[in-house]
């Protein structure tokens, strides 16, 4: 499995010309789901999001590094086990942090997602599946790890 997450000031998805989720400032995440993906590893990306350090931390203000790879979509997961799957993981990071707050999009929908980043903040998180030291396109070297500052709650 692999998330791409983008902190943002806002964020929207549109299908078929109707916005069919929308945020304020928070995270964006992109999903991609691989055929050997196992409800160990959604518990793993979405432990991960969750405690990444992309909002600034008073108490510590440690800086983060990660690297990254470009995704690989002929290993992803058949989309009839796919769509199962990934509404399972929303559902963890509904639990797991906010069910108001969690939004999704139409799972295999032709999507335009708009967003401002803020930042720009963009991290990639690999499941244990797809863990592979590695260096991204820019020649930086890093990883997120966990126990990191955590993702601030939705204010109204």
């Amino acid at each position: 499995m692999r998330a791409v997450v983008q902190r943002v000031l806002s964020a929207s998805v549109e299908v078929e010309g109707r916005v069919v989720s929308a945020i304020g400032p928070g995270l964006l995440v992109l999903v991609g789901v691989h055929e050997a993906d196992t409800d160990a590893d959604a518990d793993y990306i979405c432990r991960k999001v969750l405690n990444m350090r992309l909002f600034p931390n008073e108490k510590t203000e440690k800086a983060w590094d990660q690297s990254g790879n470009k995704p690989d979509f002929h290993v992803a997961m058949p989309p009839a086990k796919a769509k199962p799957f990934y509404a399972s993981l929303v559902e963890k990071f509904q639990k797991s942090y906010s069910a108001d707050a969690v939004k999704d999009g139409i799972f295999g929908a032709m999507m335009k997602v708009s967003l401002v980043n803020d930042g720009p903040v963009t991290m990639q998180v690999d499941s244990s599946s797809l863990q592979n030291p590695a260096q991204s396109s820019n020649g930086d070297v890093g990883s997120v790890g966990d126990n990191e500052a955590q993702v601030p709650k939705e204010t109204s």
